[in-house]
């Protein structure tokens, strides 16, 4: 029998995996409510957003659903439920720290060289922006065209793919999902007064800014999308309730993915 290349899951994959095991065999009956996301992330010991990526993966998948104020409830499956091809699909929160670091240095750099003409292509995306109503497909043509344009101020046609890519995978599932919790008109104005002080930055060849001004944007992005679903204080309220039906087991600490060992003298940045 063949050996099989083994591949390291992603830990919010090891969290859905684990909690999908807990609902078949019964621990969390159809109709039950799950503990909180701060109660998983204690006693699993990962992070909250790690949490709520493996929570958005199950409700994309048709095994939860998640009411905002009030709790995550396990839901009879449909026929067809299975797990998504998760293996290729990153979480949001991942994608939105690789853009940070990423974009970050872009924009950087974008203030030291940004011609004239950079800057007005620059202003026409972000003039754009000003004029859609969000959420929605134009207002992400024109986000994705203000970051695209601040990478082509460097000239280097594969950091333009690159961070198009990335910007891209917003249309992933399980970002799509939870955007739809946590984007709204009034999200969308902040962001676009985050956007404006980048391209201020920028235009005033202000690196320090206008490296500070990009991860401000993408940090606050995450803050945004980490925003408590207002069931903590629903779900304590009734976990007596809920622990007299039924005590569901412990879910196990997952266990994070070994790490390669990087070659001599380069040093690995987290």
């Amino acid at each position: 029998m063949p050996l099989e290349a083994v591949e390291a899951r992603r830990l919010y994959r090891q969290v859905a995996d684990q909690l999908r095991s807990l609902i078949d065999s019964g621990e969390y009956a159809v109709g039950s409510r799950l503990p909180t996301e701060r109660e998983l992330a204690e006693q699993l010991k990962v992070s909250r957003p790690t949490v709520r990526e493996a929570l958005i993966a199950l409700e994309v998948e048709g095994r939860l659903r998640i009411r905002v104020g009030s709790g995550i409830y396990v839901i009879e499956p449909a026929a067809s439920a299975a797990p998504a091809a998760a293996y290729v699909i990153e979480g949001p929160f991942e994608l939105l720290r690789a853009r940070e670091f990423l974009e970050s240095a872009i924009a950087e750099q974008a203030a030291r060289v940004a011609t004239r003409d950079d800057i007005a292509r620059i202003d026409a995306s972000l003039l754009a922006m000003e004029q859609v109503e969000h959420p929605g497909e134009a207002s992400m043509v024109h986000d994705r065209a203000f970051h695209v344009a601040i990478a082509g101020s460097l000239g280097n046609a594969v950091l333009v793919r690159v961070v198009g890519e990335l910007f891209d995978q917003r249309l992933n599932p399980y970002f799509a999902q939870l955007a739809h919790y946590f984007e709204s008109p009034g999200t969308w104005r902040t962001a676009l007064d985050e956007h404006r002080a980048v391209r201020e930055a920028i235009a005033a060849h202000d690196p320090d800014a206008a490296r500070e001004a990009m991860r401000a944007h993408l940090a606050r992005s995450q803050e945004r999308f980490a925003q408590n679903f207002g069931a903590e204080n629903a779900a304590g309220s009734s976990s007596g309730r809920s622990r007299a039906a039924r005590a569901p087991a412990k879910p196990a600490t997952p266990k994070r993915p070994a790490k390669k060992q990087a070659g001599s003298g380069r040093a690995r940045r987290r």
